[in-house]
Parts: structure tokens; C-alpha cells; sequence
């Protein structure tokens, strides 16, 4: 199974801190977060791993050619490219995930080892469209609520929680939020290209359309997901985990 890193971001949030460094080099206990994910992807069966970065931090792209690179060998490819929204990333990586199913995260996702690698383990028996990352903790500054029926069917990508929705009666026992972390099948690929054509942007916005387009969808909840945009993200995240 092929994984992909969304690691394209710049890390403004974190450089208004104090910290220089680009986003994915930022270390959570002792670890840049590009290399903490591409080491898990590995310990789960990789069988390719995709990492867009931006050309406008070259630290980034040094950094995966020099170090990371020879590691992998021929797993890993990298794709340089300073794009408007994380949906446009995905999209210039999209042609290396084509022919079957694929995990795709962002490169500032903290979460548990073990509790990825049951996830990975769930998506490959999932007969579902996709297999989509969410958590009951709520640590975001504009987060994604996701609706679900309780077998965890997903109904709805809402900007506010589901018990303030008008669109649905259901009421659910727990709260979730989207984690940054899809697991998808190629058809999902589609989807984003109409995206794309009709000029959107934000994953949000492409997680939406895949209900649109009549996908079906499962969530699979993580106890604690972290999204490193603060320096106290990085104290929580080490705590954690």
C-alpha cells in the first residue's frame, strides 16, 4: 500500500514563536515530524511513500534527499511544488497514488504508533470508499466536525458540532473531529479532480465532495490526534505521547 505526506506547508504559525525551522523538521521528542511519519509508513508495510514539500523552504527538500533518501532507497518519492491549499497538494501528488488504495496525512499529524498501525490494519479490511482518521479531542482553532451514525457511517464535514446541525436528527454519543488522516481508494481520485476543475481548495471542502459524489465513508476514531501549529503543540504532543 502506498502512503503520501502533505508536507508543503510553511510553519508561519510556529515562525511567529520563535521557531525557525520549517514545519516538518520541527522535532517532537527528539524527531523532525517528516521523519517520524515516514518511519511508521515504513514499519506498516509500505510499498511507496509520496512527500510534497514547497520550493520555497529548501531545507525541507535537502533534508529528504540527503538524509532520507538513501534510507529508503526506492520507496520514496518527492514532489517539490509551492501550491494555495493542502487540496492542491494532494492533487499534484495524485498521479503517484493511482492503481489502489493509499493513506494520505499531513506532515504535522501526532498520534500514537500503535493506534496507526491498528488503523492501517482496519483500512486494509475496510470494504468502505474510505477510512477517515477522527478523534474526540478538540485542540483546533477552526476544527472539522464529523457527523457519524453509530456504526460510524461519516454523513457530514460540518464547521460547527453535529448538535448544532439542522440537516440530520441524529444525535451522537461522542464528538469527533477530522484528524488529517485519510485512508481512500482511487475512486476518491475523481472526486478531487473535480475539485479541482470547479476551482476549490481545502481538504475540507474535497472531504465534502467525496459524500457528494455518493462515496461511502467510515470513521475511524485515534484517542489523540495533536496538529503541531503552536510551540505549546509540541509540549502537549511529547506529553501525550
Amino acid at each position: 500500500m502506498k502512503f503520501a505526506v502533505i508536507a508543503a506547508g510553511e510553519g508561519s504559525r510556529l515562525a511567529a514563536e520563535g521557531i525557525s525551522l520549517p514545519k516538518p523538521l520541527v522535532k517532537v521528542n527528539g524527531e523532525p515530524l517528516i521523519d517520524r511519519l515516514i518511519r511508521i509508513f515504513m514499519e506498516n508495510d509500505a510499498d511507496e511513500i509520496v512527500v510534497i514539500c514547497n520550493d520555497h523552504t529548501p531545507l525541507v527538500k535537502e533534508h529528504l534527499v540527503s538524509y532520507l533518501l538513501p534510507l529508503t532507497s526506492y520507496l520514496l518519492k518527492i514532489v517539490v511544488k509551492s501550491t494555495p491549499s493542502s487540496m492542491h497538494s494532494f492533487f499534484e501528488i495524485s498521479h503517484l497514488l493511482t492503481g489502489g488504495p493509499f493513506i494520505l496525512t499531513t506532515v504535522d499529524t501526532v498520534f500514537r504508533e500503535e493506534e496507526f498501525a491498528q488503523y492501517v490494519q482496519a483500512f486494509r479490511h475496510c470494504e468502505a470508499d474510505g477510512l477517515m482518521g477522527v478523534t474526540s479531542y478538540i485542540d483546533d482553532e477552526s476544527p472539522l466536525y464529523v457527523e457519524t451514525t453509530p456504526d460510524m457511517s461519516i454523513t457530514a464535514f460540518l464547521d460547527t458540532p453535529p448538535h448544532l446541525s439542522l440537516t440530520t436528527n441524529l444525535s451522537p454519543l461522542t464528538t469527533y473531529i477530522s484528524a488529517g488522516i485519510y485512508g481512500l481508494h482511487g475512486n476518491a481520485l475523481l472526486t478531487l479532480d473535480r475539485c479541482i476543475q470547479r476551482q476549490e481548495s481545502r481538504m475540507r471542502n474535497f472531504q465534502r465532495a467525496l459524500l457528494a459524489d455518493g462515496l461511502q465513508l467510515q470513521a475511524y476514531p485515534f484517542s489523540k490526534v495533536f496538529d503541531i501549529d503552536h510551540a505549546s503543540d509540541i509540549r502537549k504532543a511529547e506529553q501525550f505521547l
